[in-house]
C-alpha cells in the first residue's frame, strides 16, 4: 500500500473518531477518559453519611469538628501509543503488519483527540525510536501520523530490495519500551500497544505495567499465519535476522505444522495478556480497521 494509499484512508479517520470515541467511553477504560476522582478539592463539615474515611483529621484537630475532604474529577489524564516498528512488521499482505498498525493508531489517536485527552507515543524496534510527550490538539496528533507514515514509506522501499543485501541483524525491544513507559507514567494512563509480539522477555514488564495503567494490547497478525497455500518449495527469509531457508509447502505435514504453531502462539499470548490485566485484541492485515475497532469495543461494553 502506498503512502497516498494510507493517508486517503486515514483522512476519513476524524469523521469516524466521534463514534470510537463514544465506545471508548462506555467500555471498559471510563476510568481512564473520564478521571480517577483522586485530587482533593476542598473540606467542609462533616455530615451524617458522609465516609468516615473521607476526614481530615488535621483541620478536624485545628476546630474541633469533624471535617471531611471533597474531592474533583481529575480530567487531566493522557493516551499513549506504543507502536512496533521492528522489520517482522513490514512484512504481510494484502497490506503490511506496520501499515495496518499505522491505521489502527492512527484511529486511536483521532479518538483521543476527538475526547480532548493529552496524547503521547513510542515507536520502538532494536531500541526506542521516537518518543513523543503526551500532549492535545491537531498539530501533535498529525505529527505522529506523518512519521509513522514516513517509517511504512522507507520501510516498502527497503523491503523492495529483501533478498538482494545483506543486513544487520535487527530486532524488537518490546521490553524497554514498556519499562520506559513504566518509568515516566506517574498518573494512570490508557497505553495501546501495536505491535506483532514477535519478541521475548517483554511479559514481567508487561505485568508490573498493567499493574498502575489500562492496557490494550493489539497484536497485528496475517491471513499467511494459519493459511498457507500449496505452492511447492518456496524461499523465505527472517527479516529480523535475515536467515533464509526453504519451506515445502507441498506437504500437507508442513503446513500442518505451521497452521498448529500459529495458532498455539496465538492462545498462549491471549493467556499472558489476560492473565496480566490488559485487553487483548488481534487485528489481521485483511481486516477492515474501523469496522474491527468498534466491534471490539462494544463487545467489551457488552460484557461489563
Amino acid at each position: 500500500m502506498t503512502r497516498h494509499e494510507l493517508l486517503q484512508k486515514i483522512t476519513t479517520f476524524p469523521l469516524i473518531a466521534e463514534g470510537l470515541t463514544e465506545e471508548l467511553l462506555a467500555g471498559d477504560f471510563t476510568s481512564v477518559f473520564r478521571g480517577q476522582g483522586i485530587e482533593a478539592d476542598e473540606v467542609r463539615r462533616y455530615q451524617i453519611g458522609d465516609d468516615v474515611r473521607s476526614i481530615d483529621w488535621n483541620v478536624s484537630a485545628r476546630f474541633a469538628t469533624p471535617y471531611v475532604k471533597m474531592y474533583r474529577e481529575e480530567r487531566e489524564l493522557s493516551v499513549y501509543l506504543c507502536l512496533d516498528c521492528s522489520a517482522s512488521m513490514m512484512c504481510g499482505s494484502p497490506m503490511s503488519r506496520f501499515e495496518q498498525a499505522t491505521l489502527t493508531a492512527a484511529l486511536i489517536a483521532f479518538s483521543a483527540e476527538r475526547s480532548g485527552e493529552r496524547l503521547g507515543a513510542v515507536f520502538f524496534d532494536k531500541g526506542i525510536s521516537q518518543f513523543f510527550s503526551a500532549r492535545k490538539g491537531k498539530r501533535n496528533t498529525f505529527t505522529m501520523i506523518n512519521e509513522a507514515l514516513n517509517i511504512a514509506e522507507n520501510s516498502a522501499s527497503s523491503f523492495s530490495r529483501l533478498g538482494t543485501e545483506k543486513r544487520a541483524p535487527a530486532g524488537s525491544n518490546l521490553k524497554d519500551a514498556l519499562s520506559c513507559l513504566g518509568r515516566i507514567l506517574k498518573r494512570r494512563t490508557l497505553i495501546v500497544v501495536v505491535s506483532d509480539f514477535f519478541c521475548m522477555n517483554w511479559e514481567q514488564e508487561m505485568g508490573k505495567l498493567c499493574q498502575k495503567h489500562d492496557i490494550i494490547a493489539v497484536r497485528i497478525t496475517d491471513p499467511l499465519d494459519t493459511s498457507l497455500f500449496n505452492v511447492g518449495l518456496i524461499a523465505m527469509e527472517d527479516p529480523e535476522t535475515g536467515v533464509r531457508f526453504h519451506a515445502p509447502t507441498n506437504f500437507s505435514s508442513f503446513r500442518s505444522a505451521w497452521e498448529t504453531w500459529h495458532n498455539d502462539r496465538s492462545v498462549s499470548w491471549k493467556a499472558i495478556i489476560r492473565r496480566g490485566g490488559a485487553a487483548a485484541f488481534e487485528l489481521s492485515t485483511a481486516d477492515d480497521t474501523v469496522a474491527s475497532l468498534i466491534h471490539f469495543f462494544k463487545s467489551r461494553r457488552r460484557r461489563r
